[in-house]
Parts: structure tokens; C-alpha cells; sequence
């Protein structure tokens, strides 16, 4: 079971605001928040942010905050408190596991990804020690 403390998340807010957004979008039947609640949530966002009205399909329901600044994120952030506190909700709890990616991975990125695999590092993946040509013990 997975929780999410409204007042105390544990999360920087833009993660807070981005989490909560993917939760009133998701199709999670478990979330505690009933799907009426989850729709005001994201409406009131949305309505912040933009002069038209919220998408209606679930998969174009998406904040975009990339031109957004500290007062709206602060903004955001009272929001959701104010509108979950105001149907009783002070902690979001779902059972659901992690979703397969649904993009694969750019072929730039591929050797990062690769490399964070390893969490040890006195033993580096293969390739990132000394290298055999700056050897002078052969």
C-alpha cells in the first residue's frame, strides 16, 4: 500500500503537485480519493494555469508547470491541501505497483541508465577502470 501525507509528503512540492496530478488522472482503483474529488482537484489546477477549460480524455490531462513560477507552484500546492482537506482527505493510499515505461530509452541515455545499475562503487562496471594502454605493471 502506498501513501501520500497531504500536509507532509516528504516530496519537494513540484513533485507533490506532479504526483498528485498523475493520481487524480490515473486509473487507480484503489486510490482512496473517489474519482468525483480527483476531477475537482485537477479542474482547480488546470483553471490556474490555463484561460480554457480541462481536457475531458484522462490522457491529456497533464500540468504543464515548465512556465510556471514559485508563487503559482505555492498556489498549486494550497490548492490540493485546500480542496482534499475540504472532502475530508488528508492522505492519499493506493495499491498499485510500478507501470511498465511506456517510451523506451534514447540511445543517449543508454549508457547512464547502464552505469546507474551499479550502486558499488568500489566495484565499477566493466570499462570504467584503468585502462589497459596507460598499464605499466604488464
Amino acid at each position: 500500500m502506498q501513501t501520500l501525507d497531504v500536509d507532509n509528503p516528504g516530496l519537494p512540492d513540484l513533485q507533490f503537485v506532479l504526483m498528485v496530478a498523475a493520481l487524480c488522472t490515473a486509473d487507480i482503483p484503489s486510490l482512496n480519493v473517489p474519482e468525483d474529488v480527483r476531477r475537482t482537484v485537477f479542474d482547480r489546477c488546470w483553471a490556474l494555469l490555463h484561460d480554457a477549460p480541462p481536457p475531458a480524455e484522462n490522457a491529456q490531462r497533464v500540468l504543464d508547470l515548465r512556465a510556471g513560477d514559485d508563487v503559482t507552484l505555492d498556489a498549486l500546492v494550497e490548492i490540493i491541501r485546500d480542496t482534499l482537506h475540504a472532502h475530508g482527505y488528508s492522505c492519499m493510499t493506493w495499491d498499485h505497483g510500478p507501470s511498465e515505461p511506456t517510451q523506451s530509452t534514447s540511445p543517449d541515455a543508454q549508457p547512464l541508465i547502464d552505469r546507474l545499475q551499479y550502486w558499488d562503487p568500489g566495484h565499477p562496471p566493466p570499462g570504467d577502470g584503468p585502462s589497459e594502454a596507460g598499464r605499466t605493471d604488464t
